[in-house]
């Protein structure tokens, strides 16, 4: 049985059938509801919010630094600051945030006359129009009564579904999932308001009649109702209050099941979302196994971000995350794998001060650019 189940069996409240005409809070059929849910909606969700926001923290510890042939160069002025507004780190905050609430991210790009990228905005996603033709090709883009040509906007999606230019992100693949989250959190949120459940039952061992049971009623009221107030209780009437566990009262059970859906569905480790999953015992190593998990399989932004700056730059020069950064074990083991791989030769020292964004000892090496 479930715990909605357990709880009207134990307050013997009636079937939802039987309690049609009451003026008691109920969950509505869900034919009768509209099940979508808006990326601001689902964000209201601790869980979902604190899902966007791992990815979120985990792009903004990243440095980026530009290579060609595998070889560092000198990273750009738009790929240190993309847009000249902000720092780098917000602007990320924004791609991110904008890929996995809306499964798009948008860049607006703005020129110099030799067609040299100067600046990049993030336009909200929320207000922009894919207009594209059958086999799913853009045509234009519109965005507050502006029409932009391809070749004006940098297009991210977080997946793409063959025949439709708009990707698809989590919110809006995993609507009835997230709808169901939200429906619980909004009963449980509703239960003692509007449920209809009494706080209390005054018992007596004498038989009254009802006005005499509503002069009890109301007597009770109006003296436990107030602050500090002491009650009076005669005729054989004793009270006794109806308890709900916390457990129950905010259906903790349910909502720890809801938490591993949607890390599952952001592809966020459990340890990162702090719930507790029953049967695993977590120790410094398999977290750690996690994180690396996380960023391996979980990340697609990673990949996505660094093909779209890519594809600004000329040449063969690519834009690549320092991914090391956000691995870093602690010092001595670092430090240690990097005596390791200076002694084997397949490293140099001015490589692994680049990993540690330490500027070159070899005058004239570029080093990855720890902005």
């Amino acid at each position: 049985m479930g715990i909605l189940s357990n709880l009207r069996d134990y307050f013997g409240v009636p079937e939802m059938e039987q309690r049609a005409q009451s003026t008691a809070f109920t969950p509505p059929a869900r034919s009768a509801v509209d099940t979508s849910v808006s990326a601001r909606e689902a964000m209201s969700l601790a869980m979902v919010y604190r899902a966007i926001n791992i990815h979120v923290t985990a792009a903004k510890q990243m440095s980026l630094h530009v290579t060609k042939d595998d070889v560092p160069v000198t990273t750009p002025t738009f790929i240190r600051q993309p847009d000249i507004t902000k720092t780098r780190a917000a602007f990320i905050e924004e791609t991110v945030t904008s890929l996995y609430g809306h499964g798009n991210a948008y860049w607006k790009i703005t020129r110099d006359n030799q067609g040299r990228v100067q600046n990049l905005e993030v336009l909200a996603s929320q207000w922009m129009a894919v207009n594209q033709d059958q086999y799913g090709k853009v045509i234009n883009y519109q965005y507050a009564n502006v029409t932009y040509q391809p070749s004006e906007v940098q297009h991210l999606t977080l997946m793409r579904i063959p025949g439709n230019a708009v990707g698809l992100g989590p919110i809006q693949a995993a609507q009835k999932e997230i709808y169901g989250a939200k429906s619980v959190r909004d009963y449980g949120t509703q239960w003692f308001d509007n449920s209809g459940v009494p706080n209390g039952v005054l018992k007596s061992d004498q038989v009254l009649s009802p006005d005499q049971a509503q002069a009890a009623k109301d007597a009770w009221n109006s003296s436990a109702g107030a602050k500090n107030g002491v009650a009076i209780l005669g005729n054989g009437l004793n009270y006794t209050p109806v308890y709900l566990s916390p457990a129950d009262a905010q259906f903790l059970e349910v909502q720890n099941f809801n938490v591993t859906q949607i890390a599952r569905l952001f592809g966020v480790p459990s340890s990162l979302m702090l719930a507790d999953v029953t049967g695993t015992s977590m120790t410094y190593q398999n977290v750690e196994q996690d994180w690396i998990g996380f960023i391996r399989f979980g990340c697609p932004w990673i990949v996505e971000i660094e093909q779209a700056f890519s594809q600004l730059l000329p040449g063969r020069n690519e834009v690549e995350f320092n991914i090391d950064k956000l691995l870093r074990s602690d010092t001595l083991t670092r430090y240690t794998a990097h005596k390791i791989a200076i002694e084997a030769g397949f490293m140099t020292a001015d490589e692994v001060r680049a990993i540690e964004d330490l500027s070159p000892m070899t005058p004239g090496v570029v080093s990855n650019d720890p902005a």
